[in-house]
């Protein structure tokens, strides 16, 4: 069983166990410790989002990893994907990132990078837990010269703003066109609107204010009506908005439609498949993805792989089977040829590119795919419930299996970072899935009684 890691670092109420200062200090500890079998100088890397308890968090973590005799590098509020890049970059033994993504503001969380920019494989993780609760590192105390010290790199927005603009075409630039920019008040607000206009574009912001407690609040990624509005309201050619900590991206198209994860994969894949840069003509998505994408990538003559919900997972089999583009309905993207981990910023500027390219808008681009209709409903249990031991749960979808056929498919799984129980129905028919959608969660609130 792990104790603290989730499906995405440790995750909870800041100040409530798992995310105290006093675990947050010895995951800092034991990274340290982790990090000193290399044998050169050793430096991790932190950053963080925008709430209020990244610097309670911070300094806690910092206390941890100089204790235990390793320099840390701070680089204050970046995106996720910003410190996978600077952590790479200054050839830090780790990279650690303090943020709850898309989850509200009080709410914080852990995430760690290896020095190769991916995110620390579960193994490690267990070691890391193993570290802490076998208490293996009491007695390990550096002293005098020993103790690590803290540097500030003031200028990694900077140059992660750079390295963005160097994934975008150099032929292109974005003159002409009009953004409409959400930053969820999280992390991205010091980073993207530099991005976008210094390539040229006007940038009308939403959520570029951040005051420790507005991250996510009724906007960026998982709140999108704001941005759609604004699109329609000042006739743009795009939305883009972005969760918390940077990873991800919804985008509106210029009549203000939502155009989701599944739907940017499709054109992104398209336009790699036309350029024979899609390794293996494959897409790796998961389990949440539309039915209809693997009917788009079909259409093109490439295929679709599917993995457990969460973006290392997909990142996982990228790298495991020479793979190098994937992503999520939820709007994570990974380009490895770019970078890697999910990058909503550097995900926008593929999309435009392709727009350029193809003198196309991208409501156009978006009818590549024709999604099933498709319910996904949350419920909120008081404690872990697992699926299958859930009375008359999997009878019951059986049944409805049955029913659906080939055209449609039924998918319950626990979140990884919240307590709730997913439902996910696809189908021909919206009406009868969003009916059997609604029996299986009447199941599983009587079984949370």
């Amino acid at each position: 069983m792990r104790r603290l890691f989730g499906t995405d670092g440790v995750r909870g109420v800041a100040n409530i166990y798992p995310m105290t200062t006093e675990i947050a200090m010895q995951i800092g500890r034991a990274l340290a410790f982790l990090v000193k079998d290399m044998k050169h100088d050793h430096r991790v890397v932190i950053g963080k989002d925008t709430r209020l308890s990244g610097y309670m968090i911070e300094n806690a973590l910092a206390a941890g990893i100089c204790s235990m005799g390793v320099d840390i590098l701070l680089v204050g509020p970046l995106p996720t994907p910003g410190i996978a890049f600077i952590t790479t970059s200054m050839r830090a033994d780790a990279g650690v990132v303090i943020s709850a993504s898309h989850n509200p503001f009080q709410d914080n969380g852990i995430k760690i990078f290896s020095r190769d920019g991916f995110k620390l494989p579960d193994k490690q993780e267990e070691i890391i837990e193993d570290l802490i609760f076998s208490q293996k590192m009491a007695a390990l105390r550096p002293v005098a010269e020993e103790i690590g010290k803290a540097t500030r790199i003031d200028d990694a927005k900077g140059r992660y703003i750079v390295f963005l603009k160097n994934t975008f075409p150099p032929q292109y630039s974005l003159d002409g066109f009009h953004i409409v920019l959400d930053c969820a008040n999280g992390a991205t607000y010091g980073v993207a609107p530099h991005v976008f206009e210094e390539l040229g574009a006007k940038v009308t912001t939403i959520g570029v204010n951040p005051d420790g407690k507005n991250i996510n609040h009724e906007c960026g990624a998982l709140y999108p009506q704001h941005l759609s509005e604004t699109v329609k309201s000042c006739d743009a050619d795009i939305g883009i908005a972005l969760d918390g900590d940077g990873d991800r991206l919804i985008i509106s198209d210029e009549k203000g439609k939502i155009v989701d994860g599944d739907h940017i994969m499709a054109i992104c894949a398209a336009d790699l498949m036309t350029r024979r840069k899609l390794k293996k003509k494959t897409l790796v998505t998961t389990v949440m993805s539309n039915m209809g994408l693997e009917v788009a990538m079909q259409n093109i003559g490439g295929k679709m792989v599917r993995t457990c919900v969460g973006d290392r997972y997909v990142v996982e089999e990228m790298r495991k089977n020479g793979y190098n583009f994937g992503g999520e309905q939820s709007g994570h993207l990974i380009f490895l040829d770019h970078n890697t981990t999910g990058d909503g910023i550097l995900a926008a500027l593929q999309i435009m590119a392709i727009m350029i390219k193809q003198d196309k808008s991208l409501s156009e681009l978006a009818a590549i795919m024709d999604p099933f209709p498709q319910v996904l409903k949350n419920v909120k249990t008081s404690r872990k419930l697992n699926p299958a031991t859930i009375p008359g749960l999997s009878k019951k979808v059986q049944s409805m299996e049955k029913k659906l056929g080939q055209q449609g498919r039924i998918l319950i799984r626990p979140s990884g970072t919240e307590p709730l129980l997913r439902v996910m129905i696809e189908g021909i028919s919206h009406e009868t899935i969003d009916r059997m959608a609604d029996e299986l969660c009447d199941l599983i609130k009587k079984a949370d009684k």
